[in-house]
């Protein structure tokens, strides 16, 4: 279970958000991934981890009004200030919270002027990221699942990381978003594992645990426990109890 990195917010979601580590412990997890934890104090979230001996590795920078449709506000020439207040925020959950890596969403933008604001962003937020340690990263993200968002190809993603030319600004690598963007996932990664720092995993089409899907998780599991040193984040909906949705890892571990 050590390489597992268990996603607190779509994973054990039966029980309210901070009930869920006690749930990442009992399964034997030793680390948790997170996407949004700003509805929670610092002091509740670091009693948890404490309790259940758990280590946080990712969380994601504020998002704009997720209620009223943002998924992310990097890429938007309108919110570049409100962008720079939100750096500051994942900032201060992540060195609270012993964080090592903060995934930063472009967003839903029509704009011409996305592409330079996106880079300038990544850019102020790397060097803020830097005095601490910390790593931004970007992920694509399909359009069936998020449509019209910024960064949806892979390549585009590899273009704008050479553009921000900092060290640690790198790549998230989500097989199940590569696979249904390009499909080919695994032969991707490898094309692009120099500019990967974090994994995360989830079946196609459904997005749910590996082996409900149509991708070879066994092949790429085997792959990555050979050449990849980082968690694999499970960010994955379960296809039922969460707690029964870890079976492919027993299968794996044995």
């Amino acid at each position: 279970m050590k390489k597992f990195a268990v996603n607190l917010s779509t994973v054990f979601i039966e029980v309210p958000f901070l009930e869920r580590f006690k749930k990442a412990r009992e399964c034997g997890f030793s680390f948790v991934e997170c996407q949004f934890p700003y509805s929670y104090s610092i002091e509740n979230i670091q009693q948890e981890l404490e309790q259940n001996q758990l280590l946080m590795v990712l969380l994601n920078l504020p998002p704009g009004n997720w209620e009223k449709g943002d998924r992310g506000i990097a890429a938007d020439p309108n919110r570049v200030e409100e962008f720079r207040k939100s750096v500051m925020e994942g900032i201060k959950y992540a060195t609270a919270l012993n964080v090592s890596k903060i995934h930063c969403m472009a967003g839903i933008v029509d704009s011409d002027a996305a592409r330079k604001v996106y880079i300038d962003n990544l850019r102020y937020a790397g060097s803020e990221m830097a005095k601490h340690g910390l790593t931004v990263l970007i992920e694509p993200i399909n359009q069936f699942d998020m449509p019209g968002y910024f960064l949806s190809d892979l390549y585009q993603a590899a273009e704008i990381l050479k553009a921000v030319n900092l060290p640690n600004v790198k790549l998230q690598f989500d097989f199940y978003h590569v696979e249904r963007i390009h499909g080919n996932s695994l032969s991707l990664y490898k094309q692009f594992a120099e500019q990967v720092d974090h994994v995360q995993i989830a079946d196609v089409p459904g997005r749910h645990e590996p082996g409900t899907g149509e991708m070879d998780y066994q092949k790429i599991i085997h792959y990555l426990n050979n050449t990849y040193n980082g968690q694999i984040g499970l960010e994955y909906t379960p296809s039922g109890k969460s707690e029964e949705s870890f079976e492919w890892i027993w299968e794996e571990l044995k």
